[in-house]
């Protein structure tokens, strides 16, 4: 009768180590799976809650030192202080478009373009923000890849139209305004005076430019659209953009 072998204990505890360190491996990196998963998930939505629920605390505060406590109700209510702001800003806006409030408009820019360090900074804002609101139909109308800072390396830009005035006259050339943000904050950035023919558009949305100059080129826009044909270079990307500018003087 044939006696079993024996087995070695050291073999044993080592297989059952090597086991045990692959259930480990295997343990956490399905943790860390989730955890990157959780992060993901209620990250996004607890920065937004967050942000929002600032901004209603901002305007809330703002509206209980505008308003006569008398009137301001004694109860919290998220949102009330920005339902004022919206309904003043509204009053304000009517009141101006009237003889007395053009002539109240007129009277405080007068005294605050005769202050020296003032008027710098109210004209600055005023051109933006008329240049955002007023012309929010051509701010930044396109997404383009602009070669910079040197040629073969390219760079996402938005287009915010097309050159005129001083520079222009000076090229004379037909050129766009072309706005270069920086990753991850695209609020600062570049303001380059590109060559027409030189832009490259691309098919993507403003939005989607965003989120990939923000995201660092992580969050890329799907590619749903069959390859356009090659573009001839000596051609402009938009004929919008690439008009002379005495021809788009012309138009406006």
């Amino acid at each position: 009768m044939a006696q079993p072998k024996e087995t070695n204990p050291r073999k044993r505890r080592g297989g059952f180590r090597r086991r045990f360190s692959i259930w480990r491996a295997l343990f956490n990196a399905r943790l860390r799976n989730y955890l990157l998963t959780g992060i993901l998930v209620t990250a996004p939505i607890t920065i937004t809650v967050w942000i929002s629920w600032q901004i209603l605390q901002f305007f809330d505060a703002t509206a209980r030192h505008l308003v006569p406590a008398a009137w301001y109700p004694d109860i919290a209510i998220p949102g009330l202080g920005l339902l004022v702001v919206f309904l003043g800003l509204i009053v304000i806006g009517a009141l101006t478009a009237g003889f007395v409030g053009r002539l109240v408009v007129r009277t405080s820019e007068r005294i605050l373009n005769g202050m020296p360090v003032v008027r710098s900074v109210y004209g600055a804002v005023k051109q933006i923000l008329e240049t955002v609101l007023a012309q929010r139909a051509t701010a930044f109308r396109q997404v383009v890849l602009v070669e910079y800072p040197r040629r073969g390396i390219w760079a996402v830009g938005f287009v915010s139209g097309p050159t005129r005035g001083e520079v222009a006259r000076k090229l004379e050339q037909p050129l766009v305004n072309v706005f270069l943000p920086t990753t991850p904050n695209p609020t600062s950035g570049f303001l380059l005076f590109v060559p027409a023919e030189d832009v490259r558009v691309l098919d993507m949305s403003i939005e989607e430019g965003i989120k990939l100059v923000v995201s660092g080129g992580i969050v890329t826009p799907s590619d749903n659209k069959a390859p356009a044909p090659p573009r001839d270079p000596a051609t402009a990307p938009d004929v919008r953009l690439a008009r002379p500018n005495a021809v788009a003087a012309a138009d406006d």
